[in-house]
């Protein structure tokens, strides 16, 4: 029979090997190939800030961060993959503002979207630019307000699909400035950019990653940035706060999250890597030169960061009356 004095020597040892075991679980993190899903096609901003991250976290870790593409009814595919995933650190998940914050108020979702996921980082904001074909005669956003009240409902706005964000910053900026513009959605931003350029429509919320060439090559005009702050890559643009149109804030970002369930020392390392990689000068550099603002966050501060976006644009969606086909 064991003594008290025994059992409470076994229990200290016990406490003693689960403090010591969680980092220790971490330090052995990976130890094989991790796969990063991105959920759209390869090529976009999320897909592009993704591979840079898997680049530096390839390096840092020592082991393959392999980046796979599964695009589908909005990202819900390679979504519901991740979700669906052995929580274990090796089935990673980089979503954006769509896949996380806005898509629970448009789909029938395939998993429940408050418990699915582990926040882990930002990556990067995408800003959006408002952008105004060649034969718009305004220069800041004011003049374009202007011209909208002059002839209600006849001004147009392109998006690149129905309830996507730049489909969202369109109509909050609608309601900020007191305008009814008539929406011209398409299949993708690309015939989006095409038509605005050919002056088919008026103006368009893109990413700067998507605009900022076309503007500098003189084939669009820039009117302001959705941002909070100028973008880095077009820093003579003004917000559009700074244009006038005060409560228009909007755009997207990038993050990375596991399936819930994965450890938190992991999660927590994961982190704290990706903070290491966008800190870094080439990675600033890099992601700036794509339109992007570099930007890490702890776990908690992603969390709460999604939060606020899907009661924002969960209410854009509500009071729009909003619904994909």
């Amino acid at each position: 029979m064991m003594t008290i004095k025994r059992i409470s020597h076994l229990l200290a040892l016990g406490a003693l090997c689960a403090v010591h075991s969680a980092p220790t679980f971490a330090q052995a993190y990976p130890s094989k190939p991790v796969t990063v899903v991105v959920p759209f096609s390869p090529g976009g901003g999320t897909d592009i800030g993704a591979r840079l991250i898997a680049q530096k976290l390839t390096a840092k870790w020592g082991q393959s961060v392999i980046v796979e593409n599964r695009a589908g009814a909005g990202g819900l595919v390679g979504a519901d993959l991740v979700a669906k995933a052995k929580p274990d650190g090796y089935t990673l998940l980089v979503g954006n503002v769509g896949t996380q914050a806005i898509n629970q108020s448009l789909y029938k979702m395939p998993y429940n979207a408050d418990t699915a996921f582990a926040p882990i980082s930002m990556i990067a904001e995408l800003p959006f630019v408002m952008l105004a074909g060649p034969s718009v005669n305004a220069k800041t956003p004011k003049e374009f307000v202007a011209l909208a009240k002059a002839e209600p409902g006849k001004r147009t706005y392109a998006s690149s699909g129905q309830g996507g964000s730049p489909h969202l910053t369109a109509e909050i900026f609608q309601g900020a400035a007191g305008v009814k513009l008539t929406h011209v959605p398409y299949k993708g931003g690309g015939p989006a950019m095409t038509d605005l350029m050919a002056g088919h429509v008026d103006i368009l919320f893109a990413s700067v990653l998507e605009g900022s060439g076309h503007v500098k090559a003189g084939k669009l005009k820039a009117l302001a940035v959705s941002s909070a702050t100028r973008s880095p890559a077009l820093p003579d643009v003004p917000t559009l706060a700074e244009a006038g149109i005060a409560n228009s804030e909007s755009g997207s970002w990038i993050a990375m999250f596991a399936p819930t369930g994965t450890p938190q020392a992991i999660v927590d390392k994961i982190a704290a890597d990706i903070k290491e990689a966008v800190a870094q000068a080439d990675t600033k550099q890099t992601l700036i030169g794509q339109g992007a603002t570099p930007w890490s966050t702890t776990p908690s501060e992603l969390k709460a960061i999604i939060e606020r976006d899907r009661v924002r644009y969960g209410k854009v969606i509500t009071d729009r009356s909003i619904k994909v086909e």
